[in-house]
């Protein structure tokens, strides 16, 4: 009772506040977002991420060893395929010397002790810009999951400790834990995009990939028949759950910022670990308005990624890994 409970007194200065600070982050929570390229001494800036890059295969073993250096264990790869690669079935993906399974084997041979993820989808191989095989203008799904399925063992060939799917397609993680199964990759893990939105913040993302949906006639111009609804709440805990019993060992939820109560409805269902993917489009908010003056660059990005952790997430998939090791100091 006021005034002998005086809540003030656990804020009068930083060494209380931090002694009783209830969420922490630091570089253990993150995993790194990468974006490989074909060449040789390419880091290509991407217009839409500033100071976020696309490398060459020599220059990400270079970042892989400086990320390793900084005290960051984890890295998400994404492979950005040339047009003349792509086609509707996504063939190029199954590819044993394609550019993600050179890639894997490129941060295994760097860094043996770096934790490596491999997005699974086929929009970065898709002529149509899509996750999934178009026929008559629909996303096919079962025929879809058998190359997100072979692309997985591909990964796991390759050396990736876990795939992570991404692509929203029904039924694919049964799919593709009982093939890595059958391989005898019974310690490869998968990360699900359990609960994956239908989200306007894609934008600099598929820009960094080239993998936007085309514009055709006949072709779905987005992804809302696989992707969720944002307007959707028990949805995203019923996806994920479902993906836990086929076998997921960590589910993401994504966007981040947008999605908290996303976020905390599914920790308090689940008791496997919980990622989110703080997305392209909310790190280039940040970085547009702190380029204007218009906010704190480091004070922003510290209270975004304490909120997605307090919010229930063990790991964060983010842009700012590097930079919150330069914050934290």
């Amino acid at each position: 009772m006021y005034p002998i409970i005086r809540n003030r007194r656990l804020r009068s200065n930083e060494a209380i506040r931090s002694l009783v600070r209830e969420t922490i982050v630091s570089p253990d929570d993150f995993l790194v977002p990468l974006f490989v390229v074909e060449g040789k001494g390419v880091k290509d800036e991407i217009p839409s991420m500033p100071n976020y890059f696309r490398y060459s295969l020599d220059l990400l073993e270079k970042e892989v060893k400086e990320l390793w250096k900084m005290g960051l264990k984890s890295v998400l790869l994404f492979a950005k395929v040339p047009d003349n690669l792509k086609d509707n079935k996504g063939t190029e993906a199954l590819n044993p010397d394609g550019l993600m399974q050179r890639a894997v084997k490129t941060v295994k041979n760097a860094c043996p002790g770096m934790l490596v993820m491999t997005d699974v989808a086929l929009d970065p191989y898709s002529s149509y810009g899509h996750d999934g095989i178009i026929e008559n203008g629909l996303v096919l799904n079962d025929e879809s999951v058998e190359v997100l399925t072979e692309m997985s063992v591909s990964h796991a060939e390759a050396g990736a400790d876990f795939v992570a799917p991404s692509d929203m397609m029904d039924g694919r993680i049964l799919s593709i834990r009982e093939a890595l199964e059958d391989d005898g990759f019974f310690n490869t893990g998968i990360m699900s995009y359990s609960a994956k939105y239908a989200s306007a913040f894609y934008g600099p993302f598929r820009d960094a990939l080239d993998s936007a949906p085309v514009d055709v006639k006949d072709i779905p111009k987005d992804k809302r028949t696989y992707q969720m609804d944002y307007a959707n709440r028990f949805e995203a805990i019923r996806e994920t759950e479902m993906d836990i019993d086929e076998g997921a060992d960590i589910v993401m939820i994504k966007p981040g910022l947008c999605y908290l109560d996303i976020v905390r409805e599914i920790k308090n269902e689940v008791d496997v670990p919980v990622a989110v993917y703080q997305v392209s489009g909310e790190y280039a908010m940040v970085k547009a308005a702190a380029e204007k003056g218009w906010l704190d660059h480091d004070a922003v990005v510290m209270e975004q990624l304490t909120a997605i952790k307090r919010a229930g997430a063990n790991i964060i998939a983010s842009y700012f890994a590097k930079d919150v090791i330069r914050i934290l100091g």
